[in-house]
């Protein structure tokens, strides 16, 4: 009776610790894992992120950033890290993607993350290199389908939006323009800007200022309607791809077996940082729209986006080149 009574005691002091835990959470600084490069928007909207979290929950919250093999790197480092809400995830559908783009991953996204909260999404334009000789997107098709094979696209890495907005694009265009995966979005932008690749699909909200400096110019914008940003570019679905339509969102993840209490709380809390009107209005200048959802709409909302690249890797006949 006496070891029984110990276990029962030693059980109920694990239960109701639980909760404690979860109260007295964060006791340290949290690490928030980008697994894109510097300068993009997961990276940008991380650190807006990690600001209004230390402010809120009185404790850090820092960024960084682990970029390669089109997130690979990054988010096998947050994979294999203590299930302790100490070490998050930003991670986009670029990992979505990466289930049916990759199969020998050292993870599976749906297996070894659980799901905190959305953050935002937002819109893609597709640029070119001012020396294209073309003006629109209906020319930029032409161009391609009279030189398959020679145009090329730049993109962060296999399976990131980029990535898959440029093969969505070739499989709707009936276009043949070759992926040139560069390691972050920096790179591939630069590439475009400097003519050593001729297109790419990238985030309106980083691409805009190029755009306005003549760096690059913008063909079309991905979404369903034009981007406030760049009002006067014609959506790709308007400009010659009826029924094209791509975005970038951005999530929180943690390593599976996270606590429900941490997973709630860091729900809760982004929840108020994406709802402040002074960040939905930051964000909405930059052509981003703040997500809200809860960890099981947020769970559902993964697996149906895995399905849908699943198809699109299926039609399109992407692969990690």
């Amino acid at each position: 009776m006496t070891i029984w009574r110990s276990i029962g005691v030693a059980l109920l002091g694990l239960v109701v610790s639980l909760p404690a835990a979860a109260q007295d959470y964060p006791a340290r600084q949290v690490r928030i894992v980008v697994p894109f490069g510097a300068g993009g928007p997961a990276d940008i909207y991380a650190r807006i992120l990690a600001q209004h979290l230390t402010e809120q929950l009185k404790q850090s919250f820092y960024v960084e950033d682990r970029p390669g093999a089109g997130s690979i790197i990054g988010t096998d480092a947050v994979a294999k890290s203590a299930p302790d809400g100490y070490t998050l995830l930003v991670m986009s559908n670029t990992h979505t993607t990466n289930e049916s783009l990759i199969a020998n991953k050292p993870f599976q996204l749906m297996r070894d993350f659980v799901p905190i909260a959305p953050v935002n999404y937002s819109d893609l334009v597709l640029v070119v290199n001012p020396s294209l000789p073309v003006k629109d997107l209906k020319e930029f098709i032409a161009l391609a389908k009279a030189k398959p094979g020679e145009l090329n696209y730049a993109s962060s890495g296999p399976g990131t939006p980029y990535h898959m907005a440029g093969e969505l694009f070739k499989a709707m265009s009936g276009t043949n323009i070759v992926h040139v995966p560069h390691k972050a979005s920096g790179e591939a932008r630069n590439s475009v800007i400097g003519g050593h690749v001729q297109m790419m699909f990238d985030a309106v909200t980083t691409m805009t200022p190029n755009v306005q400096a003549g760096q690059v110019r913008a063909l079309a914008t991905t979404g369903l309607k034009r981007s406030e940003l760049m009002p006067e570019v014609p959506t790709v679905a308007e400009a010659g791809v009826p029924g094209y339509e791509a975005t970038i969102w951005l999530g929180v993840m943690a390593p599976a077996g996270t606590p429900r209490e941490i997973v709630d709380k860091l729900n809760a809390e982004i929840g108020k940082v994406v709802s402040r009107p002074d960040v939905k209005e930051a964000w909405a200048k930059q052509g981003a729209v703040a997500m809200l959802m809860s960890p099981a709409e947020f769970d559902k909302y993964l697996r149906a986006d895995v399905e849908k690249w699943a198809n699109v890797v299926k039609v399109s006949g992407a692969k990690v080149n």
